[in-house]
């Protein structure tokens, strides 16, 4: 989703969707090797990353609300279940505009109790399927409290300076990324690629496979 737009059009979501039965195979693809400034960028000024010096850190960017986030969420999850060990993997909730800081602050509310594997994707579900409004702190609260979370610990969680500095850290990495867009997907501190990038959702996550090898030889 554009950050300027906030929406693609159908057929761009279609061709998201479909994206996997007219792609060449993964080999296919990276024998060809992928472009830098065609299906990728490369970043100027390298991005902070959290993961040790031994790994490769690849973050993914988005937003609860995006359609295009919801699609690819469960081709992301798939691909992230069979990274190599040297890879580490996080997710990092977008703020375009300050609106957004509720659904970032909830991310990391279930991070730090342990929820993302159990609630993650409900919390797609309920806006995406169930058509539930997530979009105020108050919203947010009367849902996870249905999800079994106590609302007084829920709360002081999602009001504290962690979460917050957290929050905060997410939207400097967002900008440090140069991002326009999400879904979106960092590499190391050096790469960006993305469905509009990479011209399909599926197709980034091949992108990604290759700037993960091209980080572990510049390693090397």
């Amino acid at each position: 989703m554009q950050r300027r737009e906030f929406s693609f059009s159908a057929a761009s979501l279609a061709a998201a969707a479909v994206g996997a039965a007219a792609l060449p195979t993964l080999a296919q693809a990276q024998a060809k090797a992928f472009q830098s400034g065609t299906d990728y960028l490369t970043l100027d000024k390298p991005a902070p990353t959290e993961a040790p010096a031994s790994q490769i850190e690849v973050v993914e960017f988005f937003w609860y609300n995006c359609p295009h986030c919801n699609a690819f969420e469960p081709m992301f999850d798939a691909w992230a279940k069979k990274l190599p060990k040297d890879v580490t993997m996080r997710r990092a909730p977008v703020a375009f505009r300050p609106d957004f800081e509720p659904q970032q602050r909830l991310y990391y509310v279930l991070e730090s109790l342990g929820k993302v594997d159990e609630l993650h994707k409900k919390v797609f579900n309920a806006i995406h399927v169930e058509k539930q409004p997530l979009t105020t702190a108050a919203q947010i609260t009367a849902w996870v409290e249905k999800q079994g979370i106590p609302q007084a610990k829920f709360t002081e969680l999602y009001n504290s300076f962690s979460i917050s500095t957290k929050a905060r850290k997410a939207t400097q990495l967002q900008d440090a990324y140069a991002l326009d867009g999400v879904p979106a997907l960092g590499i190391n501190g050096r790469y960006f690629t993305s469905g509009t990038q990479a011209k399909t959702l599926e197709r980034s996550l091949q992108v990604a496979d290759y700037l993960i090898g091209q980080s572990r030889r510049k390693a090397a």
